[in-house]
């Protein structure tokens, strides 16, 4: 809490203000229920949903004083299917659901004064974290971190007072929003040869295992291609 303070502090001082907070630190442990350790838990709680919540008090009283405030959650939408909880794990689904709960219930709290809104990406994002999960071909897979930053750059120029209260999917702000084609999404590919892999609590949770099982099954293909080529 002291560090958040002196954050904000060290902020306020420099800048005279703040306009924009855009809560994006989280940690993430798929790991099912008996396998997750209380370490994990605590971080993924502490820093997705205490550090979302705690961050945007702090930050209000200056918020308040801007004449367009916003406050974006790197955060999904709130969909309830069973699977989502099993697929991303029931301890990391309910530290990122924290995230968008804020976002929501303070939208309506602060109806009108800060605008408070999520934004989520529909495929996996080219980031360290795809790298450490899914390895190269995640990378490949993705897009890049740009489609986010562009949503995001849409979302925090608008009124306040008419953008708030809103589950934003990175690629329908851009093509329902901003103007842009289908096919001007594909700028933001990694690799047009390899299918985009869906991301958690979007959509289906049908399509993302298809997804996973079939990319299992071709590394597998490709793994016993190489061993008979050495062979």
């Amino acid at each position: 809490d002291a560090a958040i303070e002196r954050m904000v502090a060290a902020t306020v001082g420099e800048f005279g203000g703040i306009d924009i907070l855009i809560n994006n630190a989280s940690a993430i442990d798929n790991s099912g229920t008996l396998d997750v350790r209380a370490k994990k838990y605590h971080l993924m709680h502490q820093i997705n949903g205490r550090g979302t919540f705690w961050t945007s008090k702090l930050c209000l009283p200056h918020l308040l004083k801007s004449s367009n405030p916003h406050v974006l959650n790197l955060s999904p939408p709130l969909d309830l299917d069973p699977r989502w909880f099993k697929m991303g794990g029931v301890a990391y689904t309910m530290a990122k659901y924290n995230m968008s709960m804020c976002a929501l219930g303070m939208a309506e709290e602060f109806k009108g004064q800060v605008a408070f809104n999520c934004l989520w990406p529909r495929t996996a994002i080219a980031t360290a974290a795809i790298k450490m999960l899914a390895g190269e071909l995640g990378v490949s897979a993705s897009r890049s971190v740009d489609i986010m930053a562009d949503a995001a750059h849409w979302i925090l120029t608008q009124r306040s007072g008419e953008c708030s209260g809103n589950t934003f999917i990175d690629d329908e702000v851009l093509t329902q929003r901003a103007g842009m084609s289908e096919a001007d999404l594909d700028k933001y590919r990694v690799s047009r040869l390899v299918p985009l892999m869906p991301d958690f609590y979007v959509g289906d949770p049908a399509a993302l295992e298809k997804y996973v099982d079939g990319a299992r099954k071709m590394q597998g293909m490709v793994g016993a291609f190489t061993s008979a080529f050495k062979k």
